[in-house]
C-alpha cells in the first residue's frame, strides 16, 4: 500500500513539473456548432469566432436576424468555457484550432447536453435536395394535441428558396429567432440563445405540417399545423386577472441589499407602476426587460415605476442574487429588481406568492397599476422582436397605455 501511495505522489510531484500546456488558438471566422438532442436528432447553430487585438476571443451566435454577442469567454491550454450573455448556460469543452467537444451546462436545472463545434462550415442544415413545399404564411398550431396538456401557437415563416426564417407565437410569448431549411417536404428549424436550446422538426404539405418539438435533451412534443392566414391567439390581455375579493396587488419582497420592497412604500405612492413578473434564465423576459430599459431611458416620467419581481430556477438565494445583479450591470436595469422565488421558477408557487392572481400562466406577466395602486391590465406573455409585426404592436399599445394613464389625475 505504501508503495502504491509513493508511486502516486510521484507521478503528482512530475505533473506538476512538467511544463503547462501551451494555450490553442482558434480560428476566425463562421463555426457550425451541434447540440444532441433525443431521437438522435442534432441542433444546429452558428457561431462566429473574432480575435481581439490583446489575443482574447469574442464571439457572436447567430440566428437569423439575431446576433448575441458573447464577451465572456476563458481559455487554458487546450480547454475552453463560453459564458452565454445574461444566461447562467455555458459551453464548456477542449478545442483545437478548428474543433471543440465538450458540453452545454445549466448547473441550477441539472441539464447537460453534450456539444461539439467546428470551423468553416456555414451552413446551419445541410440539405441533400431541393424544397417541395413552400412554408411561407400563418400556420394554426396545436402542440401536444388531443391530450390535457394541449396548447395553442400560432407559426409565421418566410422562405426563400430552401432557406425558411420565422417563429412560433403562443399565448405565452415566442419561441425565438427560428433559422432553417425545407428539404423536399421536411422543415427544419434550431434556435439557441445561451438559455433555450430549440428543434423543430415536421413533414409538410401545402396546408398541413406535422412534426415534433425539442426543448435541448429534456422534453419533446409533438405539434400539427394547417395554414390558417386568419387565424390569432386569444388576447394576451384576457388571460390573467384578479381574483373575486381582490381589487389590488399586494406584496414585500427582498432586494440585493436585504431591504424589504412593498408596493406600499412612499416611492411608489401616486405613481403609475408596472409590476414585471419574470425570470433572469427566461428569453423573452430579457426581450422585454430591454425594452422596459429603453422605454425609460428616453422617456423621462417622473409619474413611471418599474419592479421587476425574479423567480428564480437558482439553487441558494446567493446565487439567484447573482443572477439577478448580472442581468441588471449586462443590460443596466435600474429599477428594483426583487427576489420573489429561488429553486424553481414553478408557476403554481408563483402564483401561491400573489394569490389576488386567478394564475401565473407565464414569464413574463406584466401588470400595469394606475396612480390610485388599481390594476389596469395584466398582460401575459411576451411576443418579442423575432415576431416582428406583433412587437411592434405591442410597443405601440404600450405607449398609448402608458400616455393615457400618465395624464390622469
Amino acid at each position: 500500500m505504501r508503495r502504491c501511495i509513493g508511486m502516486v505522489a510521484l507521478f503528482v510531484v512530475l505533473i506538476a513539473c512538467s511544463e503547462p500546456k501551451k494555450t490553442q488558438t482558434l480560428a476566425e471566422g463562421v463555426w457550425r456548432a451541434e447540440l444532441m438532442v433525443m431521437d438522435n436528432e442534432v441542433l444546429p447553430f452558428n457561431l462566429k469566432v473574432n480575435k481581439k487585438d490583446d489575443g482574447s476571443y469574442t464571439m457572436q451566435v447567430m440566428n437569423a436576424e439575431e446576433v448575441i454577442d458573447v464577451d465572456e469567454i476563458s481559455i487554458k491550454g487546450d480547454s475552453i468555457v463560453i459564458q452565454t450573455p445574461v444566461f447562467e448556460g455555458y459551453l464548456a469543452g477542449t478545442f483545437t484550432e478548428k474543433s471543440i467537444k465538450g458540453e452545454f451546462v445549466k448547473e441550477s436545472l441539472d441539464r447537460i447536453v453534450p456539444f461539439t463545434a467546428t470551423f468553416g462550415q456555414e451552413n446551419r442544415f445541410y440539405s441533400n435536395g431541393p424544397s417541395t413545399e413552400n412554408v411561407s404564411g400563418i400556420w394554426e398550431t396545436h402542440f401536444s394535441p388531443n391530450t390535457e396538456d394541449e396548447y395553442l401557437g400560432k407559426g409565421i415563416f418566410l422562405q426563400e428558396g430552401d432557406q425558411v426564417t420565422g417563429t412560433f407565437r403562443t399565448t405565452t410569448g415566442d419561441y425565438r429567432y427560428l433559422d432553417g431549411i425545407m428539404e423536399g417536404d421536411s422543415l427544419k428549424l434550431s434556435a439557441f440563445d445561451g438559455s433555450h436550446a430549440f428543434l423543430f422538426t415536421a413533414k409538410v404539405t401545402d396546408s398541413t405540417m406535422t412534426g415534433t418539438f425539442y426543448s435541448g435533451n429534456h422534453f419533446k412534443e409533438p405539434f400539427s399545423a394547417t395554414r390558417n392566414d386568419g387565424f390569432e391567439l386569444p388576447s394576451p390581455d384576457s388571460l390573467t386577472f384578479l381574483n373575486e375579493g381582490y381589487d389590488k396587488l399586494a406584496f414585500t419582497f427582498p432586494d440585493a441589499k436585504g431591504n424589504q420592497v412593498s408596493l406600499s412604500d412612499e416611492r411608489f405612492a401616486n405613481k403609475i407602476v408596472i409590476v414585471q413578473l419574470m425570470g433572469t434564465w427566461c428569453p423573452n423576459c430579457l426581450d422585454e426587460t430591454k425594452f422596459l430599459v429603453n422605454y425609460m431611458n428616453e422617456n423621462r416620467n417622473k409619474d413611471l415605476e418599474i419592479i421587476g419581481l425574479a423567480f428564480e430556477s437558482a439553487k441558494t438565494e446567493e446565487k439567484a442574487f447573482e443572477g439577478i445583479e448580472r442581468l441588471k450591470d449586462r443590460i443596466g436595469v435600474a429599477y428594483p429588481l426583487l427576489l420573489a422565488q429561488y429553486g424553481s421558477y414553478d408557476k403554481a408557487a408563483a402564483q401561491q406568492k400573489l394569490p389576488m392572481l386567478n394564475r401565473v400562466l407565464s414569464y413574463p406577466t406584466t401588470i400595469f397599476l394606475d396612480k390610485k395602486g388599481e390594476v389596469r391590465k395584466i398582460h401575459t406573455g411576451f411576443n418579442g422582436p423575432a415576431t416582428g409585426e406583433k412587437f411592434e404592436e405591442f410597443k405601440k399599445d404600450f405607449h398609448q397605455l402608458v400616455t393615457q394613464l400618465t395624464s390622469e389625475e
